[in-house]
């Protein structure tokens, strides 16, 4: 048996995340780790909030990271028991971040420390109101990146930052341009549809995000990055990776502005693909259920977590 890891982004997390699987000491050694790597609790926070800290970005994306690396320890104890082979690994935006510590080619406190970094530039990089965020349901990628492409000009500018099922884009860019791209559908696309505003702290994932992206380039320099043993598939390509540290280096800096390829990433798997959800929430296993109905996934962020998981690989 083959598995192939999936590790969720921004907006899955909560408070109390990893209360569950403190009683494994991988677990639990993980959330030390990040502790002593970053400069505040990162511990405290996922266990007892305030909820209102844990969603701001350069607190959500180390929490995030710390708490999927912490599920992938136990989890890798028992495959390796079981004999079970890691196919492939990929992340959904700063899911990525986990899913290179998985592959090897990351050490997992220079992830939690540059995702802390990449959380603080992306905030900074949009003065408040400036940008903003969509979720467009119903209406096919491509129809909605030419209304993204119509609207956009030199003064402002709209993209698609993720795609995450074949029934949902999220676009990202500049508010008014938001408002005119979404008005822009309603006019040319005749199917139903619906937009809905995400309640996120800039526009990720757009042109907007260049001065971030340009402070985590510098960062990253400094950062050691191994060739991955796993292959991972990166968000800003859905091409499947076993390569150099500078080449994921270059796919994390242009991810900071680019679109998040999930759907895309997901098509590329082989139907009746093995997929472990690793990390907060469910949120990707409900993607998978709109992008192949083939595939079979468990979350780990359960009630039954890991007693479950040999339940499910057997």
């Amino acid at each position: 048996m083959k598995v192939t890891l999936i590790f969720p982004g921004q907006g899955s997390q909560y408070v109390g995340m990893g209360d569950k699987v403190l009683e494994y000491p991988e677990c639990s050694a993980i959330f030390n780790q990040a502790d002593q790597a970053l400069d505040f609790s990162i511990s405290n926070l996922c266990h007892e909030g305030p909820e209102e800290k844990l969603k701001l970005t350069e607190f959500t994306q180390p929490a995030i990271v710390t708490h999927s690396v912490a599920l992938y320890e136990k989890l890798k104890t028992i495959l390796d028991k079981k004999g079970i082979e890691v196919e492939r690994v990929l992340g959904h935006s700063v899911g990525e971040y986990s899913a290179l510590v998985a592959s090897g080619a990351l050490r997992f406190e220079d992830a939690v420390k540059a995702v802390n970094l990449r959380g603080k530039y992306m905030q900074e990089a949009v003065p408040a109101g400036k940008g903003a965020m969509y979720a467009i349901l119903r209406v096919p990628g491509e129809i909605v990146a030419q209304a993204c492409s119509a609207v956009s000009d030199d003064s402002e500018q709209v993209m698609c930052a993720n795609f995450n099922d074949p029934t949902q884009v999220v676009i990202s860019g500049h508010a008014a341009a938001c408002e005119k791209a979404i008005a822009w559908l309603k006019e040319n696309f005749e199917g139903k549809q619906m937009a809905k505003e995400l309640p996120v702290s800039a526009p990720f994932h757009s042109s907007l995000m260049k001065p971030a992206e340009e402070k985590l380039a510098s960062f990253l320099k400094n950062v050691p990055m191994a060739v991955n043993s796993t292959p991972y598939i990166a968000n800003i390509d859905a091409t499947e990776y076993i390569t150099d540290g500078e080449t994921i280096k270059s796919n994390l800096i242009d991810q900071v502005c680019g679109s998040v390829l999930w759907t895309q990433s997901m098509q590329t798997l082989p139907d009746e693909t093995i997929c472990i959800e690793v990390g907060p929430g469910k949120v990707l296993s409900g993607l998978n259920k709109r992008i192949n109905k083939t595939f079979k996934t468990y979350t780990l962020d359960s009630d039954l977590s890991f007693a479950g998981l040999e339940e499910f690989l057997a």
